[in-house]
This record gives C-alpha cells, sequence and structure tokens, in this order.
C-alpha cells in the first residue's frame, strides 16, 4: 500500500514529485485554505489569481495542476478544490478534506512521492486526509500480466500483482508515499492518528481487493483460507465450517443456497478477544461470491458485476482484522456466511422448503432472495453466544438501492436508539447513511401455507421485508441492526474522491468506529 510518512519538512522545503495544497470556493473567487501560504509566497501572492485564470473555481474534486514556481522544491503543485469557504471561525469538513486527498492523490498516479499541505487544525483533520490519500491511491492491478499471486495455489487463471504493487497492461503505479505536511510529527496524538489511519485504510483496501477478485479465483473456501491465514497473522481465532459441518448443525440456509454449485458453502468464524473487554459486538456479513439468481436467474446486464456480493463479508472481515490490528478493548466476532448461488441439477428450485438452523423452515419462493436465507442461519448462530449487539452488513436488495441511490446504505434495527447510534457514526465516518423502518404491516406478505415463512414478501418496501425476515432469526432481547449496502459497496462509475471504480470497502469505518465506541461503553 501507499506509504504514509508526517513531514519534518515545511512546504517549501518538502522534496518530492508534488505539493498538493487546497483551494475553497469563495463569494468572489477561489480562496487559498490554510497550508498553501509558502506556496502562494512562492507565487508572490498571486496563486489564487493565477488558478482564477486557469479556470479553477474550487469546486469540490477539482483538480487544477501547475508548474511550481522557483523558491518551491518541487516541480509540481496541485490545487484541489474543498468546496465552499466554511463559516468564520468553522473548520473545514472531515470528509471534505478526506475527498479532496482522495482527487489530489488518484491525480498522482505514477508519482514517487507527494507533499499534502492541506488545513490541518487537529488530529482529526490529519487522519482524514491521511485515510482520503490513502484511499484514493488504491488501486487493484492484481490481474494485469505475470504471475496471479491472489490465486489459490495451484490456480492459473489471472495473473499480476496484489492490490498497490506493481502495474501490468500500461497501468500506472499507485502514488507511492503520502508526507502530510503541517503536523506534529513527534506529537503522540498526530503519531497514533496517522497509526490508525493506515490500519484502518489498509483493511478496507483488502476488502476491495477481496470484493473486485474475479469469483473463479474467489468462492467460499478460497475465502475461508484468506481469512485463515489473517487470523494467524493478528492473532484472531478462525474457525471454519465445511459442508460436512453444515451438514451436521443443521445450516439449512447456507446448504440450500450453495447446493447448486461445485464450490460448497462455508461459515467462518472470526474471533478478536481482549482480555480486559466488557462488551461483545457480533458483525455478521453476507458473502455470495457470485449471485447467478439460481434458478430464478438473473437476466443479463444484472449479473456481470454480481463478484460483489459477498461486500458484506468483506467488510466484516476487514472490521474485526481492524479491530485486532488495533487493539480494541471489545471482544469483536466476525461472522461470514459464504456460499455461491448456481443454477444446477442440484440447485434449490422455487417452491422448496428449506429448514434452517434456527429450527424454523423457510418456503424459497425466489432462489435470487438468497442473501437473507445465508444470513438467516449465520444470524442464529450469532445469537447463540448472548453478545451485546448484532449488526449484519449485506449487499441484500435492490429495493435499498432505489430508495437511496448508489451512495448511501440504509439502516434498519430493532432498536430505534441503537438505529441512530450507527447512523450518526457513518455520518461522522463519511459513509452515507439513512434510517429505515421496519413497519410489522409488511410481514404479512412473508406468511406461506407450506412453511413457517416465505423468502419473499411484497413487492413495494422490499428493503424492509428483507430486513423484518432477518430479524425473525435473531435471537430474544439482542439489540440488533441491518445495513443494505446494495448501492454503495460497488462502484460502477468514474471514479470520484477517494471512492475507485469497483469495489468501495463500505461500511468498514462505521463498523470499526462502532467498535471503538462499544469499547469506550458509549453505546450503553
Amino acid at each position: 500500500m501507499t506509504a504514509l510518512t508526517l513531514s519534518t519538512a515545511g512546504a517549501a522545503t518538502l522534496r518530492a514529485d508534488a505539493l498538493v495544497v487546497g483551494v475553497a470556493k469563495g463569494a468572489k473567487g477561489p480562496v487559498l485554505a490554510p497550508g498553501a501560504e509558502a506556496v502562494d509566497k512562492a507565487f508572490d501572492g498571486k496563486l489564487a489569481t493565477v488558478l482564477e485564470a486557469l479556470g479553477a473555481a474550487g469546486a469540490e474534486g477539482e483538480v487544477t495542476k501547475l508548474p511550481a514556481p522557483a523558491g518551491l522544491k518541487v516541480p509540481v503543485v496541485i490545487a484541489v478544490g474543498l468546496g465552499s469557504v466554511p463559516a468564520k471561525d468553522d473548520a473545514y469538513d472531515a470528509e471534505a478534506l478526506r475527498r479532496a486527498a482522495g482527487s489530489a492523490a488518484r491525480a498522482l498516479s505514477g508519482s514517487k512521492k507527494a507533499g499534502f499541505a492541506l488545513p490541518i487544525a487537529s488530529t482529526e483533520d490529519a487522519e482524514a486526509i491521511a485515510e482520503g490519500a490513502l484511499l484514493g491511491a488504491y488501486a487493484f492491478t492484481a490481474y494485469q500480466g505475470g504471475e496471479n499471486k491472489l490465486a489459490p495455489k495451484g490456480k492459473k487463471n489471472g495473473g499480476g500483482t496484489s492490490q498497490a504493487g506493481g502495474s501490468g497492461g500500461g497501468a500506472k503505479l499507485p502514488l507511492g508515499e503520502v508526507a502530510l505536511v503541517g503536523t506534529k510529527p513527534r506529537d503522540k496524538a498526530f503519531k497514533a492518528a496517522a497509526e490508525r489511519a493506515v490500519a484502518v485504510v489498509e483493511e478496507i483496501n483488502r476488502a476491495r481487493d477481496l470484493i473486485n477478485t474475479p469469483p473463479n479465483d474467489l468462492y467460499p473456501e478460497s475465502f475461508a483460507a484468506v481469512a485463515t491465514a489473517a487470523g494467524k497473522e493478528h492473532g484472531i481465532k478462525v474457525q471454519v465450517l465445511d459442508e460436512k459441518a453444515l451438514v451436521k448443525g443443521g445450516f439449512g440456509g447456507l446448504l440450500g443456497v450453495g447446493q447448486g454449485s461445485a464450490h460448497g458453502p462455508r461459515l467462518v468464524k472470526l474471533a478478536y478477544t481482549h482480555p480486559k473487554a466488557e462488551k461483545t459486538l457480533a458483525l455478521v456479513g453476507k458473502g455470495i461470491t457470485y449471485d447467478s439468481g439460481g434458478i430464478s436467474l438473473k437476466p443479463a446486464g444484472h449479473n456481470e458485476t454480481m463478484k460483489c456480493d459477498m461486500s458484506g463479508a468483506a467488510a466484516v472481515f476487514a472490521s474485526v482484522v481492524a479491530a485486532a490490528r488495533l487493539g480494541l478493548r471489545v471482544n469483536v466476532t466476525g461472522w461470514l456466511a459464504l456460499a455461491e448461488n448456481m443454477p444446477s441439477g442440484n440447485a434449490t428450485r422455487p417452491g422448496d422448503v428449506l429448514r434452517m438452523y434456527s429450527g424454523k423452515t423457510v418456503e424459497v419462493l425466489n432462489t435470487d432472495a438468497e442473501g437473507r436465507l445465508v444470513l438467516a442461519d449465520a444470524l442464529t448462530r450469532a445469537s447463540e453466544e448472548n453478545p451485546d449487539a448484532i449488526v449484519d452488513v449485506a449487499t441484500l436488495t435492490g429495493a435499498m438501492v432505489l430508495a437511496l441511490g448508489n451512495r448511501t446504505f440504509g439502516i434498519m434495527a430493532n432498536d430505534d436508539a441503537f438505529r441512530t447510534s450507527i447512523h450518526e457514526i457513518a455520518e461522522e465516518v463519511g459513509e452515507a447513511s439513512w434510517p429505515m423502518p421496519l413497519p410489522a404491516d409488511l410481514r404479512k406478505g412473508m406468511d406461506s401455507p407450506t412453511a413457517d415463512i416465505a423468502n419473499m414478501g411484497e413487492r413495494m418496501g422490499g428493503g424492509l421485508v428483507a430486513g423484518l425476515f432477518l430479524q425473525e432469526f435473531v435471537g430474544e432481547d439482542i439489540t440488533w441492526a441491518h445495513l443494505d449496502i446494495a448501492g454503495p459497496a460497488f462502484h460502477e462509475g468514474a471514479p470520484y474522491g477517494y471512492t475507485p471504480k469497483g469495489g468501495t470497502g463500505s461500511a468498514v469505518r462505521t463498523l470499526v468506529k462502532l467498535a471503538e465506541r462499544t469499547a469506550a461503553g458509549d453505546l450503553g
């Protein structure tokens, strides 16, 4: 991954390939942000005028490159837009800094080192800039020439290097080093902020790698192997239930979804524990490594990106590892419900009835509503350990995308205060989200004449129906929330800010912050 350093040099003396400064959108033209003073001096106090002449306005995401004048040790200056100038005495918004840093980092692909002299009024600002730059520098190049280092041993499909290490097919290398200018390199708080940013971003990028990996290389068994290896590296106890163990345990949801595939399902438990922890947080992730829809086959145009249907499991996996790396004083258990949903002579049919791990029976009306089936088994199993709270994460419904768009995930919960806390945390870390209800009247639509419940209900409010289905499998008196990340988990458009094309690592920052708040006792 791109390296991060806290520079001891000032903006005027830093030696690098480029220097990044901020520019905001003022009432009468672009306004230089704090941190740009030395650069402006090198331009004889006319940097804002030069930027305006070049058409720069300071709008969010705007990137303007200029040759550096004498007086600076870099050949290029990059002015990146921060959006509107904040009100008097207000600091720049952390998310604006994060996005600006990401835009600059993307523009600097191919460079070895760049200084970031963006506004830093606190350690929180430094951390936001570091996160944005490191996230923006991400590139998935594993299948662009050479040997494929992500494929399991014996596999020859694809080729290349890991997410930020190497290039093929003419692609530029990601920015090599981010040097933050304007911090206090010897200050413990700034060092801690930088270390946290690196740990969290490395795990977000781990999730992105998994999401972007083609399904011929990432399937339940190979995903479980990745989790096992990470567990050994970071002191996390990992347990993998294979098909025999799932049959013995009666995990009908996972088995029913996975039985049509040549790659059998897995349930992976990752347990990070802290000796002084007082709370336990359980995270459950949907891990459909490829979703064809099964017998209820998806039409062409709707299945090409379905390698991303394991984004929830990737987010949970990355969050548990991040919690371990940060040494959080809370027990965090991750449950990865892994299966591949394929049509075949062995596949579950519409009309089949599955007996779930909970003992409840489910009539499968649509095999493309499979995520809720694997999650149901994992939620029941997680509930058996009686955690203080459970949060499940899933690319669950197209209905949530229709409701909230491609950049916002929905939050449902059996506790309004918990739902509000997660929403506030998500907004704080820069992940767009919105609280959604669980209307009791929609439950009747899942009544089945054959089984205890059907896996489908009313079409209108389909995202809420899915949440109500999941709630049926949460243990009594356990606080629970459901994050439907179907919109923001996989970005098909052009990159923006720190968001790349492809897997985004949605929900990781929210889950890590939730774990930190739980460790601090801030969630009751």
